[in-house]
């Protein structure tokens, strides 16, 4: 087998795993897989008490696949805790009230 049969039949190889990676069965386990990830890691930082979060996925079918995610920090949800001005006002209109 001279070097050009060698040549042709590894690009034979590699059109055929391109056009197979790139089938819709492929690409919907992919994004699947991707999700699940991003579901996981984001459970685990909300877990450890993390203001991040992932947010974006990005995949890239080619050689090879990649898989990006995008982290973003998420605002903290806080008690609003009245300040002693507030609470004043709020016991002035009780007692006046009661007047």
């Amino acid at each position: 087998m001279g070097i050009l049969d060698k040549a042709k039949e590894i690009s034979g190889k590699v059109s055929e795993s391109v056009s197979e990676f790139s089938s819709d069965e492929v690409i919907a386990n992919t994004i699947i897989k991707a999700v699940e990830k991003q579901e996981k890691v984001n459970l685990i930082l909300k877990e450890k008490g993390s203001n991040y979060r992932v947010c974006d996925i990005e995949l890239e079918m080619g050689i090879p696949p990649t898989v990006s995610f995008g982290i973003r920090r998420v605002e903290a949800k806080t008690e609003m805790i009245p300040s002693d001005t507030e609470q004043k006002d709020e016991d002035i209109e009780k007692n006046s009230k009661n007047i």
